[in-house]
């Protein structure tokens, strides 16, 4: 019988997401807590046909998939997944597939902590229950410039919401252009002006080696005392050492973040004691609407991939 194991299903949903049962003659599971090691993530998965991974909460190097020879299709939820070597997949026969994802999710969430941030809302929630009254001063977005770095879908997203709270919007990426900047209501800038004109800065690039720690030292002094940055996209986009630093210094004015280089965020991190952030753990894609999707389209790909016609390839065998 072929078996199909649900990874990281941390809320213990997922088998409630989608009518696996249709799948008959497979043996479907779902595990609900992260392995400690990839010794130990081989041996669960030892026996398994099909892997479905919850977006890049579990990494599939070379020497892991080379571990599972019984593995023939790995899904990721979502249409990419930077922490699965595709490569080797492809020369080890394995057929890695993909699903759609919510073009609301992350941008939502984007937007919520760009807004409690910048009115405190999780301090002064804090204050009323501890007793005391309007302990602080927050400040409003209309009037305010939102530099975006990365104009694609989620960031043209967050272009929308700016103008909708009239605020000026800047963007910059490598390949954005003037005409696209347009269309979504935004300048392009450069990232140096970016970063120096903007009064709050967001991320959204895709994490490679082009874009890793695209935001350091420089950019955060050029946001500034007052400024706020928000990153709900890759934690590396960004130099935490830097990002920490800043923060402790008062050169940066605060963060708001979703994403971290160690997720889960190991108790005693040097962020969760850092003045003036607001985390949340890594929830930019953890919505009712956004798992229903990543799983009935799981089961669309395994389904697919017994008729020998899979879809939404990322990967396929070499030969």
């Amino acid at each position: 019988m072929p078996s199909l194991t649900l990874l990281d299903d941390y809320q213990g949903v997922a088998l409630g997401c989608a009518p696996w049962h249709e799948l008959d003659g497979w043996d479907v599971r779902a595990l609900r807590d992260p392995h400690p090691d990839e010794d130990a993530l081989v041996a669960a998965l030892a026996h398994d046909t099909a892997v479905v991974a919850m977006r890049e909460r579990t990494a599939f190097p070379a020497r892991v998939l080379e571990r599972l020879p019984g593995l023939r299709l790995l899904i990721t939820t979502g249409p990419a997944n930077a922490s699965i070597d595709t490569a080797a997949a492809a020369r080890l026969g394995i057929t890695v597939c993909g699903t759609r994802a919510s073009a609301a999710a992350a941008p939502e969430l984007s937007w919520a902590l760009l807004m409690s941030a910048v009115r405190d809302i999780p301090g002064q929630q804090r204050a009323l229950r501890d007793g005391r009254w309007q302990t602080g001063v927050g400040s409003e977005l209309a009037g305010r410039t939102l530099g975006i770095v990365g104009l694609g879908k989620i960031g043209t997203r967050m272009a929308r919401y700016a103008r909708a709270f009239d605020m000026r919007v800047l963007a910059w990426s490598e390949n954005l252009t003037h005409e696209r900047a347009a269309e979504a209501g935004a300048e392009l800038v450069s990232k140096a002006d970016l970063f120096e004109r903007s009064d709050i800065a967001t991320l959204h690039l895709r994490m490679s080696d082009r874009t890793r720690h695209i935001v350091g030292e420089p950019e955060l002094a050029a946001l500034g005392p007052d400024g706020l940055l928000v990153n709900t996209a890759r934690a590396g986009l960004v130099d935490t050492d830097a990002l920490i630093a800043a923060l402790a210094s008062g050169a940066l004015g605060g963060a708001a973040l979703d994403v971290f280089d160690d997720e889960p965020l190991p108790p005693g991190h040097p962020l969760l004691r850092a003045p003036r952030t607001l985390l949340t753990p890594h929830i930019g894609y953890v919505t009712r609407e956004q798992y229903a999707l990543y799983y009935s389209d799981a089961l669309e790909d395994v389904r697919a991939w017994e008729r020998s016609a899979p879809i939404r390839v990322i990967a396929a065998p070499a030969g």
